[in-house]
C-alpha cells in the first residue's frame, strides 16, 4: 500500500504543481473568476489519480479486492499529496512569484463590488473583505488553506472511487 500512494502521491503532487503553473502563466490576463474556474478544474484533475492508485491496488496488489475503508484511506493519502503539491506552489506564488497578490486581490474584488453594489452595501462589504483579508494573515495560511481545500476535494474523490472500486 506504501507504494502505490508514494507512487500515485507523487503523480498527482507534480500534476498539481505543472497545472498550478501552466494556469499561472495561460490566466494571467483573464478575471479572478475565469481563473478560480481554472484552480478547480486542475484541482480535480491532479485528484484523478486517487482512482487510478486505488485501481492499480485492487488490481495488481492485492489481488482483485479492496474494502471500502481500505480504499477511502488510500485515496485520501493519494489526495494529501496533490493537496501538499497545490499548497507549496500557492506559498511560492505569493511569496516569491507575486507578493502583492493579497493586495491586488483585494483591489480588484473592491473594484468589482463598488460597480455592483448599493453604496451603503458597498461599505459593508467592503469592511468585511478586508476584514477576512487580515484574519488570513499571509501567504502561509492562504498555502494552509489551498492544502486543505484540496484535500477535502480528495476526501469527496476518495469517497466516490471507493465506492466504485470496492470489492470483496
Amino acid at each position: 500500500m506504501k507504494k502505490t500512494v508514494l507512487k500515485y502521491g507523487l503523480y498527482s503532487l507534480l500534476t498539481a504543481s505543472v497545472l498550478f503553473l501552466l494556469a499561472f502563466l495561460i490566466g494571467k490576463g483573464m478575471s479572478y473568476s475565469v481563473q478560480e474556474a481554472i484552480g478547480y478544474f486542475t484541482m480535480v484533475a491532479s485528484l484523478v489519480f486517487v482512482f487510478f492508485g486505488i485501481r492499480h491496488y485492487r488490481d495488481h496488489i492485492n489481488d482483485g479486492k479492496v474494502s471500502f475503508g481500505r480504499a477511502l484511506w488510500l485515496g485520501f493519502l493519494i489526495s494529501l499529496f496533490a493537496g501538499l503539491g497545490f499548497g507549496v506552489v500557492d506559498y511560492i506564488y505569493t511569496t516569491v512569484i507575486n507578493p502583492d497578490f493579497a493586495q491586488e486581490y483585494l483591489a480588484a474584488m473592491t473594484s468589482k463590488m463598488k460597480a455592483t453594489l448599493p453604496a451603503e452595501e458597498f461599505e459593508t462589504q467592503k469592511a468585511v473583505l478586508e476584514q477576512q483579508m487580515e484574519d488570513y494573515g499571509g501567504s502561509g495560511f492562504m498555502a494552509f488553506i489551498m492544502f486543505i481545500t484540496v484535500a477535502m476535494i480528495g476526501l469527496v474523490i476518495s469517497i466516490i472511487s471507493a465506492l466504485i472500486l470496492q470489492r470483496k
